[in-house]
């Protein structure tokens, strides 16, 4: 990251130096009339120059909103990474120690949202999935621009995974017996929050049709069917993220 930066000040100031020519000219002229005169201008030129590069910096970086990779530890969101298009994609750790701290510091400016689940461990898993998924759509109906969501159903080249569908539903129902023990439980946000307390609709089982967000299921295999050296099955994958570039 540091590098990018320092990359975009040298570019800039390579920017700048096309205005020399134009600064030298008035310069001398100024010079020949009044020293204090130059003084002045000068200054001002160059306080307004970097004003306008700084400007021009940060309203291109606010619009380069990346693609989150989120979910938890193997899931294959480091495999899906490296082999992702040319998008700005951030693959947040799945550590629990750690996830929720990246997912803070990043869910503002994403234009969409990935999340990774290991089809061929998902019944072991289920429950874990859950409690994060469920973190990560409450925060993410709590943005102001709320951004694509998509559940990548990963590792579909192992015999053991389980389709999109089936961990569709089984995700519905551990959402709905999550929504039910964490509405039960005394509220800590402050009641002028927009962040939503619960997910989906009072009195009805949860279904991801009930958000405010649309939520796209997918099956993808980032390994393929020969190992990490193998051509990757991620062309659905690929179109969606096309479709919200």
């Amino acid at each position: 990251m540091a590098s990018a930066e320092s990359q975009q000040v040298r570019d800039g100031g390579g920017a700048g130096g096309a205005f020399q020519p134009y600064l030298d000219s008035l310069r001398q002229e100024l010079q020949q009339r009044d020293p204090t005169l130059l003084s002045v201008v000068v200054a001002l030129l160059a306080v307004l120059l970097t004003l306008v590069f700084w400007k021009f910096i940060w309203s291109r970086r606010s619009s380069q909103r990346a693609v989150l990779l989120v979910g938890l530890c193997d899931s294959g969101k480091t495999l899906l990474f490296v082999r992702g298009n040319s998008l700005t994609l951030i693959d947040l750790p799945g550590h629990e120690s750690l996830r929720l701290q990246f997912l803070e510091r990043f869910k503002a400016s994403a234009r969409a949202m990935v999340f990774v689940v290991d089809s061929a461990a998902f019944q072991r898993e289920v429950k874990d999935v859950a409690e994060f998924l469920y973190q990560v759509l409450i925060d993410t109906m709590g943005l102001k621009n709320i951004p694509s969501f998509l559940i990548a159903c990963n590792k579909q080249d192992i015999a053991m995974a389980k389709s999109a569908k089936l961990i569709q539903q089984q995700l519905e129902k551990e959402l709905n017996t999550l929504r039910v023990t964490r509405s039960a439980a005394p509220s800590t946000l402050d009641s002028s929050s927009t962040v939503p307390t619960q997910l989906g609709k009072k009195g009805k089982e949860f279904e991801f049709s009930q958000l405010p967000l649309k939520v796209e299921f997918l099956e993808c295999s980032a390994k393929g069917g020969k190992g990490d050296s193998g051509p990757a099955d991620i062309q659905d994958l690929e179109k969606w993220l096309a479709k919200i570039a």
